[in-house]
């Protein structure tokens, strides 16, 4: 593997630090800004939800569609968005799909009618699903495997979990303004970023094999149909119902669709996806724990920014402030993910991090309608940031290890794939959970009865949790690549 720098040991045989030169740490500040500005823009939206359905007259069904838009795109298209970078080239997807990302992300800001602030949530999305794999498979290609490469995906993912704690301070501040500066604020830093990409991203070539063999058409397209009714299905589920019609024939749909790419992957001679990469070191653990991690996570944050509004009265900024801690604990340990992936291995952090996350989310069910803040809320805050600072850095570094450079963007689309489609499940059947009676903030402004509708969602987040942990615990039955090298 080809290598922008490389690890260099003493006359004692002591590993020299990695030492980057100004060009290397300008591509991967152009990589981690995007990866930050994907975290922030699912936090803030967030952040801004009761604000929205408070000017545009939103019910919570209505709202889990400005998360689930976005949502929607992404999941539906990440393995497809990594798989065509591989092929097309990654310098050019990338910097296509932030352009798209930025335009959307002004127009969101602007419009006024539900439906179009909805469809610019979805195009953002599928803007994301080719930034996010591309701008992961960028750096696996040009940062060793091994210490240096840890140190790279460390701060790559860290970036990411840092936009997505921070984002709630950021959307609270944008959202004392108004709800559309949630979605403007990303506009100058995105077209910024753009500029930075066409000087430090370096120019790439389309896999060699590929221009031979051609693309993988009939793959690509029922991938592509089968992802996104899949998700669509996941999302309009609590709405419809999920012993609908509409839902069950959805999820045939999508089983059928899926079940003829996978025909067209197995007879193919250059598939578009491999499927005996989930039989390679950690990579079907690591997406399982991915699926936990981020369905508990997210679906969490949008019970709570509901609860802490509706229930407790708090203003946004208020809310913001109350869960600055987690975030400014996953920013604190940036520096040092690496060291501790180096010294304790990607798995074992990964086991640690989910379990803070599962007791953070059990602490949380002891809160009721005045509860204390110190005593009932911070410990859990405190948790969930011990748990995404630890968890997520560890299982994008075991998602790629071992994997060869031409399929990095398929690993890479893979886990972030994972992560997406867990959000969207878990949302959907926790909105489907808390939605039985309509919006809760209808219901008189009773605070006992908004929490005990609000509490099954929590229990799910903490089940959710809770499972991707026997998953990452589980002994393994077939040898472990690791997670570094040297």
């Amino acid at each position: 593997m080809t290598s922008l720098s490389t690890l260099k040991k003493s006359s004692a045989g002591v590993v020299a630090p990695v030492r980057w030169t100004r060009a290397q740490w300008m591509l991967l500040l152009v990589l981690c800004t995007v990866l930050a500005l994907d975290g922030l823009d699912v936090s803030m939206v967030g952040v801004a939800l009761p604000s929205i359905g408070q000017e545009l007259n939103l019910g919570t069904e209505s709202l889990q569609w400005i998360v689930s838009a976005y949502v929607l795109g992404y999941g539906s298209l990440l393995l497809l968005g990594g798989r065509m970078a591989d092929l097309l080239g990654r310098r050019r997807i990338f910097l296509i799909a932030l352009s798209v990302f930025a335009a959307a992300s002004l127009l969101g800001g602007l419009v006024d009618d539900p439906t179009l602030l909805i469809a610019t949530r979805f195009i953002k999305g599928l803007a994301a699903a080719f930034t996010a794999p591309t701008g992961f498979s960028i750096i696996t290609t040009n940062f060793a495997e091994g210490r240096e490469r840890n140190r790279a995906l460390s701060i790559f993912s860290t970036f990411g979990a840092s936009g997505f704690s921070l984002g709630l301070v950021v959307g609270g501040l944008m959202t004392s303004m108004s709800w559309r500066w949630t979605f403007l604020v990303s506009v100058p830093f995105a077209v910024a970023v753009v500029l930075l990409g066409l000087k430090y991203i370096p120019r790439d070539n389309p896999s060699d094999q590929e221009q031979h063999t051609g693309h993988d058409v009939w793959g690509a397209v029922t991938l592509a149909a089968g992802m996104l009714g899949l998700v669509y299905t996941l999302v309009s589920a609590p709405e419809k119902g999920w012993g609908s019609v509409a839902t069950i024939a959805g999820f045939a749909a999508s089983a059928a669709i899926l079940a003829a790419f996978a025909l067209i992957e197995n007879r193919v001679k250059h598939p578009l996806i491999r499927f005996s990469i989930l039989r390679e070191g950690w990579v079907a653990r690591a997406n399982l724990s991915a699926v936990g991690l981020f369905g508990s996570y997210l679906s969490f944050q949008f019970i709570v920014t509901l609860y802490l509004q509706s229930v407790l009265g708090w203003n946004p900024l208020s809310m913001a402030l109350a869960l600055l801690p987690a975030g400014l604990l996953v920013v604190a340990t940036a520096p040092f993910a690496d060291r501790f992936i180096d010294r304790f291995g990607a798995p074992r952090l990964i086991v640690t991090g989910l379990a803070s996350l599962a007791l953070g989310y059990i602490l949380f069910f002891r809160v009721g309608t005045t509860p204390d803040y110190a005593s009932d809320i911070l410990p859990s805050i405190i948790l969930l940031g011990i748990g995404f600072a630890l968890a997520f850095p560890s299982i994008n570094v075991q998602a790629t290890a071992g994997i060869r450079n031409s399929e990095q963007g398929l690993a890479a689309g893979l886990i972030q794939t994972s992560m997406q489609v867990g959000a969207a499940l878990v949302l959907a059947v926790t909105t489907a959970l808390i939605s039985g009676q309509g919006h809760p903030a209808a219901q008189a402004h009773d605070a006992a009865a908004m929490l005990a509708q609000y509490r099954p969602g929590l229990i799910l987040s903490g089940a959710v949790a809770i499972a991707a942990l026997l998953v990452a615990a589980a002994p393994s039955r077939r040898r472990k690549i690791p997670a570094m090298a040297g």
